[in-house]
């Protein structure tokens, strides 16, 4: 008999106190219940919404509900679990069922063919490491950066920082593949392990000393999932923090803005990364910074974690949480509603058309804003 929900999760440690549905930002506008996902977990079925559909799917994995657990339980793991469960089931939306077949097929989730994982480096001088070549720092680009036309621009003002900072770092090129954050959130623990084998492998062929990304989704697997790497893995307002205090990377021009920061969950509430974001926007000449009331640890979620990028949320009520993070900046009276994860970038640039406020307020990547000032 194999291991049932409850032991494999520690259900039973739950006293149901209801915290972690308190805490839940998704649970404003959905019919997700953390407390009884978690409940009716014990029994391997989970609850379902009023067309049937599991409820896990509007889970965007922010890891609130497990920060603020008193008891130690896991509920984001159960909910992978229970995604997991729907898919050895053959229980899978077409969106999801086609963003896993193309990862396994091209190592990436978008779609899009292997060999056009370069194409955002083509006008650039982008290094690439060869065969065997060790590298001391690589910049491990990541799937929507380098495939969607949108978050190509950071990745391009990445390497303009590099450069102005006198960086050596190299790519993978065509070689890079999906880095899995999301396959695994989706359930696709299978893929998932391969993707760990592949990446391993790919990894120790180069002898990686630092791994800089511009995801904190890929920061966030590679980091605490992975394993042992055999190096080092940071974000890359990590490394421009760094490049500043010491020298560095400095700016000779300046952004004269108002400007707010939107804490990524994967950055912060999964790795307690929020200084130094801070620290890259107060070096930039002329700029104003403003925290919006909700941020740090109390920042809401931009609902683009989790798999929700593919996965259409089953029942909703009221605004989603990108739009309500789009008007508090509005009203903040910022220009600039900045971030550092590509998917807080395509959900809040959307957010903004759905919301009314396009002219009132621009989205912008804090690697964008940085390079703004070079």
């Amino acid at each position: 008999m194999g291991v049932s929900l409850q032991e494999k999760y520690e259900l039973l440690g739950c006293i149901q106190c209801g915290r972690c549905t308190a805490g839940c930002p998704v649970s404003m506008r959905t019919y997700l219940n953390v407390r009884r996902v978690v409940y009716d977990g014990m029994t391997g079925v989970g609850p379902k919404d009023a067309k049937g559909r599991p409820e896990a799917w509007n889970c965007t994995t922010c890891s609130n509900c497990t920060e603020r657990c008193p008891k130690g339980v896991k509920p984001m793991e159960l909910v992978i679990g229970l995604r997991s469960a729907a898919i050895e089931k053959g229980r899978i939306e077409p969106t999801v069922r086609d963003a896993l077949e193309s990862t396994f097929k091209h190592g990436n989730p978008w779609g899009r063919i292997r060999d056009k994982r370069t194409e955002w480096s083509e006008d650039l001088d982008v290094p690439v490491a060869g065969e065997g070549e060790a590298v001391p720092l690589l910049f491990y680009v990541g799937c929507t950066p380098a495939y969607d036309p949108r978050a190509q621009a950071v990745a391009k003002a990445l390497v303009a920082l590099f450069e102005a900072a006198g960086v050596d770092y190299s790519t993978l090129g065509t070689a890079e593949s999906c880095c899995g954050n999301e396959i695994r959130r989706m359930g696709e623990e299978g893929l998932f392990e391969m993707l760990v084998e592949g990446n391993k492998e790919a990894f120790s062929g180069h002898d990686v000393q630092t791994m800089v990304t511009s995801s904190p989704h890929c920061m966030n697997t590679f980091a605490n999932e992975y394993g042992e790497l055999g190096g080092d893995v940071i974000h890359y307002s990590q490394l421009l923090a760094r490049l500043i205090e010491e020298g560095r990377l400095t700016f000779k021009g300046s952004v004269e803005k108002k400007v707010t920061f939107h804490d990524a969950c994967f950055l912060g509430k999964h790795n307690g990364i929020y200084d130094e974001p801070r620290a890259v926007i107060e070096a930039i000449p002329g700029v104003e910074f403003e925290e919006m009331d909700r941020s740090r640890e109390r920042a809401l979620c931009c609902e683009g974690g989790g798999g929700r990028m593919w996965v259409e949320a089953t029942e909703e009520r009221g605004e989603r949480l990108a739009e309500t993070r789009v008007k508090d900046a509005v009203a903040l009276g910022a220009d600039y509603l900045v971030t550092a994860c590509p998917f807080c970038l395509l959900t809040l640039e959307d957010a903004v058309k759905t919301s009314g406020n396009e002219g009132k307020i621009e989205i912008i990547d804090l690697a964008e804003l940085a390079a703004m000032a070079l």
